[in-house]
């Protein structure tokens, strides 16, 4: 396995009707972008993580009969391991010959219902132990970790924390879209494109009504379900985070800079676009790359987007297939 240097990687240009950020954004979940026959999905097998703090973790497991690795995948806030990016990713590498492990961090997927507290963004412990738990499943075959959005926050998470307690076999870390300032994230949200603030919010209070519904005696969230923004509804969700006091608190557990970046021990890459409506390019502008820590940044591609049509093809899945073989 070698280092990631330092070149530049080929730019993602798309084709001139296909450049709008919205349209990249709304492509990233959309069901336009899957193909027909998709093998990953249909060899999956169900698995559940039990960590040692007694949390469980869905995740579905698609074993390659001849690996050559295995990619671990981290879906983005209010996705799951069904998400259109996540099954379309999984099938471009399991067809190039890896192992798919699709990991769904708590409360996402058809998982409420394993574990009795609520998913929040501060939970690096249990998914850093899932994600050690999966890698050792690949004997000594190498592991790769590929987050989207939230999911690549948690795994920049991951490759800092692998360099105090390693991960078997984890040999390169990629991020998509990656927010670096949660809280600002939250506002662009709710101050950007009103379809953004709609979809989040819709998945998050549904997420929160099923919650409800199989733990009626611990949560009671009907005041909070009438929030107009993110920000509000998160405010109002903290007296249900307990190790936390307010809202900038809890934003500031995952909030990441640049000496967070500066002492990696594994490769670690990052793809983003400077149009992408969720992800203040500022929280970039000061990032220093180093031997282990590389920043692609292209000029479209929206959030977790960079996909073109006629055929429809996803830039960053042949990049990292370029870097891993």
């Amino acid at each position: 396995m070698k280092k990631s240097t330092s070149t530049t990687d080929k730019s993602f240009k798309p084709s001139f009707f296909f450049r709008n950020t919205h349209f990249q954004s709304i492509m990233a979940s959309s069901r336009l972008r899957l193909h027909y026959n998709n093998i990953m999905a249909r060899k999956a097998r169900k698995m559940v993580v039990k960590t040692s703090a007694g949390s469980r973790l869905l995740s579905f497991y698609s074993a390659h009969p001849s690996s050559r690795g295995v990619i671990i995948l981290i879906h983005g806030w209010e996705g799951s391991s069904s998400s259109s990016y996540m099954l379309s990713t999984g099938d471009f590498f399991y067809r190039l010959g890896f192992s798919v492990c699709r990991l769904n961090l708590r409360d996402h997927g058809d998982s409420h219902h394993l574990n009795e507290e609520l998913f929040h963004g501060a939970l690096l412990h249990e998914t850093f132990e899932a994600v050690n738990h999966l890698s050792c499943l690949s004997g000594d075959a190498p592991v790769y970790l590929l987050g989207f959005s939230l999911g690549g926050n948690f795994a920049l998470r991951i490759a800092m924390q692998h360099a105090r307690k390693p991960i078997a076999n984890l040999k390169h870390v990629f991020a998509v879209s990656p927010p670096l300032d949660p809280y600002k994230s939250t506002l662009a949200i709710d101050n950007g494109y009103a379809l953004y603030r709609v979809y989040f919010l819709k998945k998050w209070k549904r997420s929160l009504i099923k919650k409800q519904h199989l733990f009626p005696d611990k949560y009671d969230f009907r005041d909070m379900l009438k929030s107009k923004t993110c920000l509000e509804l998160t405010e109002k969700i903290m007296p249900y985070y307990h190790d936390m006091a307010t809202y900038r608190d809890y934003f500031n557990t995952y909030t990441l800079k640049n000496d967070a970046f500066q002492n990696l021990n594994i490769p670690v890459r990052i793809f983003i676009a400077k149009d992408d409506p969720v992800i203040p390019q500022e929280d970039y502008q000061h990032l220093q790359e180093n031997d282990f820590f590389k920043i692609s940044r292209q000029r479209f591609g929206g959030h977790c987007g960079f996909i073109d049509l006629f055929p429809v093809r996803c830039w960053y899945n042949q990049v990292i297939a370029d870097i891993i073989t």
